[in-house]
């Protein structure tokens, strides 16, 4: 099973560990619940599968599973969502293998040398964690509207700055 395939909350099987609970994904692994607690977990590795989830109501000749692909498809191009299989972050090949330096102004202090691979990973791994934010706070149903707004308006400003880093993505789409 891929990474891209998990979502929250789904139910997984895990050779080892049994039934578990997708609680969080990242760019790397997903952390699932198991009986024995969460356990961080490259899906592809463990080889997860899905859990069969019953199911009754589904059009004559149609699986279930099809049916809910055909709707999810229709809502995302009707929302106009950008789809997160669509959006591979990769850096650009000019910057692979490259170092960042960071030179202090004080001759005295040693410079710091970050590969930007590892920089970039983090770049995107922060991203993701100001869209999983931006989503908590438009869904939360305990901030008025006010209080959503003003805490988007922080989000907006952390996107902003970040667009600094665009141009370490190989696809211009999926920078800030």
């Amino acid at each position: 099973m891929k990474l891209t395939d998990l979502r929250l909350g789904q139910r997984i099987i895990h050779p080892q560990y049994g039934e578990g609970e997708v609680r969080a994904i990242n760019e790397f692994a997903a952390e699932i619940l198991f009986r024995e607690g969460r356990k961080p977990v490259d899906p592809e590795a463990a080889s997860l599968a899905p859990c069969q989830e019953p199911g009754s109501a589904t059009t004559p000749g149609v699986s279930m599973e099809a049916l809910v692909a055909q709707v999810v498809e229709a809502t995302v191009e009707r929302l106009g969502i950008e789809r997160s299989s669509s959006a591979v972050h990769e850096l650009a090949g000019r910057w692979r293998g490259g170092t960042l330096i960071l030179r202090p102004a004080d001759p005295e202090v040693q410079s710091k040398e970050v590969e930007l691979d590892v920089f970039f990973g983090k770049i995107v791994m922060m991203r993701n964690q100001l869209r999983v934010l931006e989503q908590k706070i438009n869904g939360s149903e305990v901030l008025s509207s006010a209080d959503k707004f003003d805490w988007q308006q922080y989000l907006t400003r952390c996107y902003g700055s970040m667009t600094t880093f665009n141009l370490l993505f190989k696809d211009k789409k999926s920078g800030f």
